[in-house]
């Protein structure tokens, strides 16, 4: 069977998306990790499956593939990627829509010049919901990492995220801590590493190890969560301009109780077929 699908990247963030309806697809982790692989298949970060919705007042349902076949909650920069697609492919006339998520309803809009807004929802603090194990709710958290006493602000952009203050991004140990973090044991559903660096009140630089991918030349919603994060511990105002490997995002939230919305650019590379 001919599997159609479409090559698309958002600040070099790549994704496989695939238009679930119409053409039959089950998507399986086997089948997620052979079109993720970058040798033996097409090759993405993640993998983004466009179907149907599943309830009233919303336009389509977005499943999100990890390359390692695991099924997560959230992407930012998949979600630009997504109306983007939707759009191209005339599954919709609509430029602002409602889509449904693994972890909530999310809204992106695709604007005349062909940057993309993202309504990515109110952060999340508690840490049973992020979900952290912690007996205090404090934005500032101690986590012992490789014999290291690091100090980690954890939120939920509908993923969980464990950020950091770093003297610089270029230097800061990504690929060492940055597995050791994913899968400490008081994350249990394993987290995202944040690495980010303070330029000044509106402008951060950020690396992301990104559970389940490695680190990635951008992340949507671990940008997300370093502003907040950023903001919460008093160092940033927004809007913030967050500097990524592969480019940059405007992220602005207006504090406790309010969501954060996200612009960037989002691009289709190329349309292509593989057997499966």
């Amino acid at each position: 069977m001919k599997l159609l699908f479409t090559k698309m990247q958002g600040l070099g963030n790549d994704f496989v998306v695939i238009d679930a309806i119409n053409q039959p697809v089950e998507m399986t982790p086997a089948l997620a990790q052979k079109l993720g692989d970058r040798r033996f298949g097409v090759g993405c970060d993640q993998l983004l499956i466009v179907e149907r919705a599943q309830q009233p007042g919303v336009d389509f349902r977005y499943r999100i593939f990890n390359g390692d076949g695991s099924e997560v909650e959230q992407c930012g920069n998949g979600a630009r990627c997504f109306v983007r697609f939707v759009v191209d492919k005339q599954l919709t006339h609509k430029t602002a829509i409602r889509v449904e998520t693994k972890s909530g309803i999310i809204e992106p809009r695709l604007a005349d010049d062909g940057l993309v807004t993202v309504d990515m929802g109110v952060p999340i603090f508690e840490p049973a919901r992020i979900p952290f194990s912690s007996e205090s709710d404090a934005v500032v958290q101690p986590l012992e990492v490789n014999g290291e006493r690091l100090a980690i602000t954890a939120v939920s952009m509908g993923n969980p995220h464990a950020v950091q203050v770093v003297g610089n991004v270029d230097s800061a140990p990504v690929e060492t801590l940055g597995p050791a973090i994913e899968h400490h044991p008081r994350f249990p559903a394993r987290v995202n590493a944040g690495f980010m660096q303070v330029v000044d009140e509106h402008s951060i630089r950020l690396r992301v190890f990104e559970r389940g991918a490695g680190e990635t030349l951008a992340c949507g919603t671990g940008a997300c969560a370093a502003v907040v994060a950023g903001i919460q511990r008093q160092l940033l105002a927004s809007p913030v301009r967050v500097a990524t490997c592969g480019g940059e995002l405007s992220i602005a939230w207006g504090g406790p109780g309010s969501p954060v919305l996200m612009t960037g650019p989002a691009v289709s590379v190329f349309e292509g077929s593989i057997e499966i």
